[in-house]
């Protein structure tokens, strides 16, 4: 079964791109995720690979480099990857995606042009480190500091849960630059991964995505120039708030594809497993359970397709809406999949069978971007 989306939103040209990307993640990527798993993280030849196939930064003006897609070519790339069983242990190239595009929005001149075409040429990779041990989503709270001295910043600080820790070339650091200040006292500064000062920590074990490598960064007396600052100084949660509705709404869309994934997954396993002389499928409770899915996944695209046309329309993203996607589309991923892994039975929790890293993969899109605590809110404010 393959997967369901609108045709209609999308050109010629994006349903080619799509085929491309889906050759890309069947050729690239899929045959060697399991090797990528025991080594917790992805060579620099994907990248390369990666770049090569015109997938990488797909959203960035051809003058800096890139493609000049737009940004279906985003949904669609966001899609495939959430449909992959391989999805389901890295998100490497929405990822790629989100700070090139973090770059186009806040970026000077001289950074578009220093960065980005080698980041669309796969030779370099950003993290983007704001969340420290004892704040998570109280992105105000964050300690790390960077103070002014001259032309210079010397920051001092720590990260955690950073994607990215060991093959990252730079980062997209977040710092207090007005102590006591709250989320008015916020910058965000590039800082290139080898500077004097600057120490990645151990990799960090998790449930599930265990290919995306994820961990720690330290930074003890780093002098970075104050060129290297990103957008105005103590603006920085603006910047972070300006890219959130579109990074909601992107992880809804990868939640949703990969509730499809595991949906039709679960239709052949039952149609093929036979218990008490009969298929599972055939039980009345596997149907009608198949059947509460099934409509649940196509309320779930009415609304995404609502919220794209929204954004097509307008130009941008209804902050409403896309909290109220964050919100739902991961639960209702998060409840699909626990029912998918229940009639697989004792397959289920076997790492052998993709639904089990479908599984693991899905307790984290809750959290991710905004938890659907925070997205509770949001939308509570608008009452």
């Amino acid at each position: 079964m393959a997967f369901e989306y609108n045709h209609k939103l999308f050109s010629p040209e994006h349903e080619q791109f799509r085929e491309t990307v889906r050759r890309f993640i069947a050729n690239e990527l899929e045959p060697n995720i399991d090797k990528w798993l025991e080594e917790d993280g992805v060579p620099r030849s994907f990248w390369l690979k990666a770049a090569s196939a015109g997938l990488l930064g797909v959203s960035t003006p051809e003058e800096y480099g890139g493609p000049g897609g737009d940004f279906l070519h985003r949904v669609v790339i966001s899609q495939e990857i959430g449909y992959s069983i391989a999805g389901a242990s890295m998100a490497a190239l929405w990822e790629a995606d989100q700070l090139s595009e973090q770059l186009m929005d806040h970026g000077t001149e001289e950074q578009k042009r220093t960065w980005l075409p080698r980041m669309a040429r796969g030779e370099t990779r950003f993290a983007f480190a704001v969340t420290e041990p004892n704040t998570g989503s109280d992105v105000a709270a964050i300690r790390t500091m960077a103070v002014r001295d001259g032309d210079d910043y010397v920051i001092n600080g720590s990260k955690t849960y950073i994607s990215g820790v060991s093959s990252a070339d730079a980062l997209l650091l977040g710092c207090k630059t007005k102590a006591d200040a709250g989320n008015k006292g916020i910058s965000v500064i590039i800082v290139e991964a080898d500077r004097p000062g600057v120490r990645r920590g151990r990799k960090l074990k998790k449930m599930g995505m265990n290919a995306a490598d994820t961990g720690e960064f330290f930074f003890e007396n780093v002098r970075v120039p104050v060129s290297n600052r990103f957008g105005d100084e103590n603006n920085g949660f603006k910047v972070f708030m300006s890219a959130l509705n579109r990074d909601r709404f992107l992880w809804s869309i990868i939640s949703h594809a990969a509730a499809s994934r595991a949906f039709n997954l679960t239709v052949d396993f039952v149609k093929n497993r036979k218990a008490f002389g009969q298929t599972i499928f055939d039980f009345q409770n596997t149907q009608f359970r198949l059947a509460e899915i099934k409509t649940e996944l196509a309320v779930g695209r009415a609304f995404l397709d609502e919220c794209l046309r929204s954004y097509l329309d307008s130009g941008k993203f209804d902050s409403l809406k896309s909290a109220m996607a964050k919100m739902w589309l991961p639960e209702m991923e998060g409840r699909i999949i626990d029912q998918c892994v229940q009639l697989h039975g004792g397959a289920g929790y076997m790492d052998e069978y993709p639904i089990s890293r479908l599984y693991t993969a899905a307790r984290l899109h809750r959290i991710f971007a905004g938890t659907a605590e925070i997205m509770r809110v949001t939308v509570a404010r608008s009452i």
